[in-house]
């Protein structure tokens, strides 16, 4: 398959440093816990940084017979090495308030040792150096490509914190944690790399050089250390280190390192002999290794934590993602030649998942005893023998073709084939996106303007590679072609992991829609909400269906039609009172009814009033909740209006609005209701409001076609301006 530069290059980088990172995500989830468990030591005192140093100065020199230097670490703790009274030469944390020993300096433990040897060199020296180093900016350039990949498959940077559609648990989270940790990551590269740099010297020197005259070293009465001026205007959190004099010779000094800047003083008179600003290259230095290690925050030492836990996960998902992709984008080894070919079926994909279906018709038109041929768009040629033309592409980013699909317009433009050819084009996409199949309807325009091309089917959309969806169109164009397949779902494995037993305690009849309700107890504690997913493999069909669901009382409510040829319709039709079925919860946080909206309209046809239901009798939502429902006849609202009627008593329902699309005296459907509703609607996106919808994707089409024509007329804004701030939720089939 082919692959976009950027994917590639950001496969190849973590390809070539993935062992490397692995060593340093796993040492850096040991060392972040390094400044945590120090930080907690009981050495920092209250209130120290309303000390100044003359006063710290003051009581050492009346506990100890000598001084010989003052530090204060990255958690303001304050030692102190000192001779005392005893002759003893000591270093220790202190009391800077009273001058005594509060505890012993602390040692690095050893599996701390090992972690930071593994950490930052390998155990190699300088050659693990150089290698930590240049893997650190691999996995910054690792980052920037990551950006770039997430930008284009949202539709451009500006969206790049735009909700992300869930396809697989591995795509979906390596997508969300990357957003979150991109700037801890970004700034432990970065200060990874200066730090090797540094190790390596080649940094500007950052040696601070003093000059001073002679004359500075004149020397006067002596006054007493406690009673420098300078020391007296210094606050004690602002220095990092006070060295004494070694002696008591006047052109020996104390040296006194500030935050920013390294203070010469006369040790006579107090007197600054020399001040020089540290030089960028060390506070930037310094900031590095602190952003680095964490040292002296709780807080950024979890992020580091956090993060060197991710990249962990980057890892294991992004070679996840890479072998499912590679499998998925295998293409049959073609048992017919191209020019031998009646069918020749092309395919654009960006990430393999179009494949699975396409090799699916493939093999039914084998089956069916037709010669065909199928390779990807940007292989398209002449065809000899060919008769139809089957494009199945998706769109990548704000409506481009895939990587495997750009060159197809050139191709056609550039390609003359002897026999005209009818095509079809099937768009396999994501309603959540704004440009939804928008390369396939590209590619239906290009063939529609060529003269060697007559269309067979009409332009046919999908939606998150729904295998029912495919499964109809491919009967609808093999009944047009005078053809029988029999297409066979791709394999998913079962995951009964988290499949969880329920037992039926409620069902209604079949109404006049073929619709009916059932209610299930699970057998277990279950946590879950109304809107999320009830995932049903009837009786172990590799094929996922997906039941949005309500909770009331704490059981599940399913709303179902049965279809005639319906495998799962039929199953949960043939099921009685009391008997039991698994089935697995699948959290569906995007179609939560919203915690913080004052108002929600919810807007919904057919069974998709199913978690509506749930979330207009929950009385522990204080939100205004407007229900639209459009329907065939009153006959079909019937089994529903109790659960309606609840909500009103109990006022948690603050309008009802209802169409009906079979019924002469009043035909209408629910986007007449919200046009006739306008002032709701405008109300509810002005402050803020959510608008929800589920059902069919045909009326989804039209209600974000109407609201559109609202918002426009109304609030002078398109729709998707209240798309990109969450404020429009959907879950439709």
């Amino acid at each position: 398959m082919t692959i976009s530069i950027w994917r590639y290059s950001h496969f190849i980088l973590a390809i070539s440093s993935s062992l490397f990172i692995l060593l340093a995500s796993i040492t850096g989830i040991i060392l972040a816990f390094e400044p945590i468990s120090n930080k907690l030591e009981p050495y920092a005192v209250h209130k120290a940084e309303t000390l100044s140093l003359a006063k710290t100065i003051q009581v050492l020199q009346s506990e100890y017979s000598e001084i010989i230097n003052i530090d204060i670490d990255k958690n303001d703790f304050v030692s102190a090495s000192v001779i005392t009274k005893e002759g003893n030469n000591e270093t220790f944390y202190i009391n800077p308030f009273t001058g005594k020993k509060i505890g012993e300096l602390i040692e690095k433990a050893p599996i701390f040792k090992f972690a930071t040897n593994l950490h930052r060199s390998l155990f190699l020296k300088s050659t693990g150096r150089a290698i930590i180093g240049i893997v650190s900016f691999l996995l910054l350039l690792m980052a920037i490509t990551g950006v770039i990949l997430i930008g284009k498959r949202q539709g451009g940077l500006s969206k790049f914190f735009s909700k992300v559609v869930k396809e697989e648990f591995d795509q979906y989270y390596h997508i969300i944690i990357g957003r979150y940790t991109l700037i801890p990551i970004v700034i432990v590269t970065i200060t990874g790399v200066y730090l090797s740099l540094e190790k390596f010297s080649l940094l500007p020197s950052d040696k601070i050089s003093h000059q001073f005259l002679d004359e500075s070293f004149t020397e006067t009465s002596k006054i007493n250390v406690a009673d420098f001026q300078l020391f007296k205007n210094t606050p004690l959190e602002d220095v990092e280190h006070l060295e004494f004099p070694f002696s008591d010779d006047i052109e020996d000094y104390f040296t006194l390192k500030l935050k920013d800047e390294e203070i010469l003083i006369n040790q006579f008179s107090g007197v600054a002999i020399s001040t020089q600003q540290k030089p960028l290259v060390t506070q930037a230095s310094n900031l590095s290794f602190v952003l680095h290690t964490g040292q002296g925050s709780i807080i950024w030492s979890l992020v580091l934590l956090f993060t060197s836990a991710a990249i962990l996960f980057f890892i294991y998902s992004g070679f996840a993602m890479s072998i499912r992709r590679t499998k998925k984008s295998t293409v049959p080894k073609n048992k017919h030649k191209k020019d031998q070919s009646e069918f020749i079926i092309l395919v654009g994909s960006e990430t393999g998942n179009t494949f699975a279906l396409s090799n699916a018709f493939y093999n039914a038109l084998l089956a069916a005893g037709k010669t065909v041929f199928i390779t990807e768009l940007n292989k398209y040629t002449t065809y000899k023998k060919a008769k139809q033309l089957i494009i199945f592409t998706s769109t990548y980013g704000e409506g481009e073709a895939p990587t495997n699909s750009k060159n197809f317009e050139k191709l056609i433009s550039n390609t003359q084939q002897k026999n005209s050819l009818q095509y079809s084009v099937v768009g396999f996409g994501s309603m959540a996106y704004p440009d939804y199949c928008k390369y396939a309807v590209v590619v239906d325009a290009t063939l529609q303007f060529h003269k060697n091309f007559i269309p067979n089917t009409a332009l046919h959309k999908i939606n998150n590679q729904s295998f029912s969806d495919f499964s109809l169109w491919a009967k609808k164009w093999s009944e047009h072609n005078g053809l029988t397949l029999n297409l066979e779902a791709p394999k998913n494995r079962i995951n009964t992991k988290n499949q969880k037993t329920f037992q039926l305690v409620n069902r209604t009849n079949l109404n006049q829609d073929q619709t009916f309700l059932l209610h299930l107890k699970p057998s277990k504690k279950v946590t879950f909400q109304s809107g999320d997913l009830l995932s049903v493999h009837p009786e172990n069909d590799p094929v996922e269906r997906l039941y949005s669901i309500a909770k009331l009382d704490n059981n599940i409510l399913l709303s179902i039609k049965k279809h005639e040829f319906g495998l799962c319709s039929n199953y949960f039709n043939h099921l009685n009172i009391n008997d039991m079925t698994t089935a697995t919860i699948k959290t569906n946080t995007d179609f939560h009814f919203p915690k913080k909206a004052k108002e929600v309209v919810m807007i919904a046809n057919g069974t998709g009033i199913a978690p509506f239901l749930g979330m207009i009798n929950d009385t522990t939502k204080q939100a205004k909740k407007y229900l639209f429902w459009g329907g065939r006849s009153k006959e079909s609202l019937r089994m529903y209006s109790d659960l309606i009627d609840r909500a009103f008593y109990s006022k948690s329902l603050s309008g009802f609005f209802v169409s009906f699309s079979r019924e002469e005296s009043q035909k209408k459907y629910v986007q007449n209701l919200i046009m006739e509703k306008t002032e709701i609607i405008t109300r509810v996106l002005k402050s803020g409001g959510v608008i929800m919808i589920c059902g069919s994707v045909a009326m989804q089409n039209g209600v974000l076609t109407t609201l559109n024509d609202i918002t426009s007329a109304e609030l002078n804004l398109p729709l998707s301006a209240f798309q990109d701030n969450n404020q429009i939720k959907t879950d439709c089939y």
